[in-house]
């Protein structure tokens, strides 16, 4: 482990210098980057630093407890004891550090939210499921805006997506991406019988141009009048965007905004993420990974949670996890289920991180 810390130290100095130079400082961009590199070593180097200061008193204790004084080789005995335990908490500290970082953490992300089976009472918890990430948002001080979306006709959502910009979006977020079930009597049940409905929701991270570059001949971009519910006119210019990525075959489209230009550009954001998600699948089966753990951001078609709301319970079953206190939940108090899925996905990843010996 010392190896691989030593490394991360080099690579700190080098960064400290790099940001004293006027060829970076002329570069916002590229000085932001290093700088939030910098702020994510400092932390490790000053736990390695002090791990080998409390080596070197180790040292000098270890040589005391050999003097002849009874006094001074008790005193070395408590040293040595004390700093002995301070290490053990640095090494245990390091390891933590040393975890490899999602590097999609700080990303914004899109949050696709669709109704599954269940017909008009999924697209009405599919409703449910997007304001309670909206209300997260909100609680965390981050922005979310509505990139399209398809109502049905009983007030919920054949479709939602929506971009979700602040600090540590993806890390919170990732969590959610999966099937989610939900139990319950719906509003138009008249024998009091409870129903099982699903929506999916997916969360992909935000790329940035330089992640992936699209080319524009594969793409079959058609432009058309946007609708809304039932067919209803909602403005009597072309506006609405459809992107056809010819390679693959994905499909976006929108067509919330009355601007053609606005549309297209949610499209290619809505595009870009969808490619890169698909571009990290084909690179982890080719590592022959995992794309995603158990705990992190699942597959989308495994089934992730249910919402039980006869008992007032929700369960994840990745990790099996159960709490209660729904309409809190759906309020945006969902920190109560992403930090026990956080805490599993970081005990997971350290167990992989495999036994290097201590520090």
């Amino acid at each position: 482990m010392i190896d691989r810390l030593a490394e991360l130290e080099a690579r700190y100095e080098e960064i400290s210098r790099q940001l004293s130079t006027p060829e970076i400082s002329a570069n916002p961009a590229h000085f932001a980057d290093l700088g939030r590199e910098l702020s994510r070593l400092e932390p490790i180097v000053a736990g390695l630093r002090e791990w080998r200061g409390i080596q070197q008193e180790l040292d000098g204790a270890r040589a005391m407890a050999e003097d002849p004084d009874d006094g001074m080789r008790t005193m070395a005995r408590d040293e040595i004891e004390r700093l002995t335990a301070r290490a053990s908490d640095l090494d245990g500290s390091l390891r933590l550090l040393l975890i490899p970082r999602d590097p999609n953490d700080d990303r914004n992300v899109i949050v696709e939210v669709r109704a599954g089976t269940g017909g008009e009472e999924a697209s009405l918890f599919a409703a449910d499921l997007f304001r309670m990430y909206a209300r997260y948002a909100e609680r965390r001080r981050w922005k979310i805006e509505v990139m399209t979306s398809s109502e049905s006709e009983a007030g919920g959502f054949k479709e939602i997506i929506a971009e979700v910009r602040g600090d540590g979006a993806y890390s919170r977020l990732k969590y959610e991406s999966g099937v989610h079930r939900v139990q319950r009597v719906p509003t138009t049940e008249a024998q009091g019988r409870i129903h099982t409905s699903t929506a999916t929701v997916s969360v992909l991270p935000e790329p940035e141009e330089v992640d992936l570059q699209v080319d524009e001949k594969d793409l079959r971009i058609d432009v058309y009048r946007s609708s809304g519910p039932g067919g209803q006119s909602v403005n009597t210019t072309d506006s609405a965007v459809r992107i056809t990525h010819k390679p693959t075959g994905l499909v976006v489209a929108i067509q919330d905004e009355k601007s053609q230009h606005k549309n297209r550009a949610k499209a290619m954001s809505v595009l870009r993420a969808r490619l890169l998600e698909a571009e990290q699948e084909r690179q982890a089966a080719e590592r022959g990974e995992e794309r995603r753990s158990q705990v992190g951001s699942g597959d989308r078609s495994e089934k992730i949670r249910t919402y039980n709301f006869a008992d007032d319970r929700l369960t994840d079953h990745r990790i099996g996890l159960t709490v209660h206190g729904l309409p809190g939940l759906l309020g945006g108090d969902l920190d109560r289920v992403i930090d026990p899925l956080g805490e599993a996905d970081q005990a997971r990843r350290l167990e992989e991180l495999g036994d290097d010996g201590g520090a």
